[in-house]
């Protein structure tokens, strides 16, 4: 219990300075949000509605440490302002709209680099020198190089384009009406092939690399010879000794990748025209969105936080030598 209190005391901090850093970062740039408003508007508004959208955005001419204490209270109470290029839909609302297909895009590909690759990597690693291990890492390596957007645009190119397998952009037809049905559930996972296939195709091989070189050195331990001195079953050895505890790397990798999820996936998301969040990141760049950018990378980086607080509390579940009394 020691250990998760003081995990869960250095994520608090952690979000803090998180937190400070996201008010800080649009009042060190030049200009505010609210001039490139006005300026968008082209003068029809007044001044007393500009004080009005100054207070909003918190850039009245209070005292800083006032504007900090206040934006601590905004956060803390869900409320992230006003978008500027929705305005006046609120910065959570916009986000909300987004997250949950970036969480299913990154959450899939995900799970299925991470089985298949480290099903791959306790295969080769068991069978070292065999066919798999030696002709199948360098392969899914070299496509490991290719950057996301690029594997994606020839996805989209070959089996979008040119053999007209799958859509070339969204997350449903056009003109489809989400609903929980057969029907609609088919139509997102047949507009999810492409953008999870370049993600997997980029991330498979680390995963089978990581766990092919732990399994390796996990082969080598006492306790797996005493195994198989006892004449235990290869593949019993294989699962429930040698993998059980190669797993622990994959696991805080696992954890890591779960936070990244909410915005890893920002220019594969760019490419299909995925409605993510890194394809509305990019959106309110390109508008100078500046609650909407705060709003985003507070979101990331507080997936992040939770997503490795959650993994050291599964460590001290697997791996008791973390306890601390």
């Amino acid at each position: 219990m020691g250990y998760i209190l003081r995990r869960l005391g250095f994520y608090l901090a952690a979000f803090w300075v998180s937190i400070t850093l996201n008010f800080m970062l649009p009042r060190l740039m030049p200009g505010d949000p609210v001039s490139r408003m006005v300026a968008r508007l082209q003068g029809a508004i007044r001044p007393e509605q500009i004080e009005a959208l100054r207070r909003s955005f918190g850039l009245d001419d209070a005292p800083l440490w006032e504007q900090y204490f206040r934006y601590l209270g905004q956060i803390l109470g869900g409320d992230m302002g006003f978008s500027i290029s929705r305005f006046p839909t609120p910065v959570t609302e916009v986000i909300a709209g987004q997250i949950g297909w970036t969480v299913l895009l990154g959450l899939v590909s995900l799970i299925i680099a991470v089985v298949i690759g480290n099903l791959l990597g306790i295969l080769a690693a068991w069978r070292r020198g065999g066919v798999l291990d030696s002709a199948l890492p360098p392969v899914l390596i070299f496509i490991g190089s290719f950057p996301y957007f690029w594997l994606a645009m020839g996805l989209l190119w070959l089996f979008g384009v040119t053999l007209g397998w799958f859509p070339l952009r969204h997350a449903f037809s056009v003109g489809s009406t989400p609903e929980f049905s057969l029907a609609f559930i088919g139509d997102v996972a047949y507009h999810l092939v492409l953008p999870a296939a370049s993600i997997v195709l980029v991330s498979i091989g680390g995963w089978m690399l990581g766990m092919r070189n732990t399994m390796i050195a996990t082969n080598a331990e006492d306790y797996i010879v005493m195994a198989e001195a006892k004449g235990l079953r290869a593949g019993r050895i294989m699962m429930r000794y040698a993998a059980r505890n190669a797993l622990l790397p994959s696991v805080t990798a696992f954890g890591m990748s779960l936070g990244f999820i909410v915005g890893g996936a920002l220019l594969t998301e760019v490419v299909f025209a995925y409605p993510g969040v890194g394809y509305q990141l990019l959106s309110a760049v390109q508008n100078l969105d500046y609650p909407l950018m705060q709003g985003l990378f507070l979101t990331i980086t507080t997936a992040v936080l939770i997503a490795n607080f959650l993994v050291d509390i599964v460590y001290v579940r697997l791996d008791p030598r973390v306890r601390v009394s």
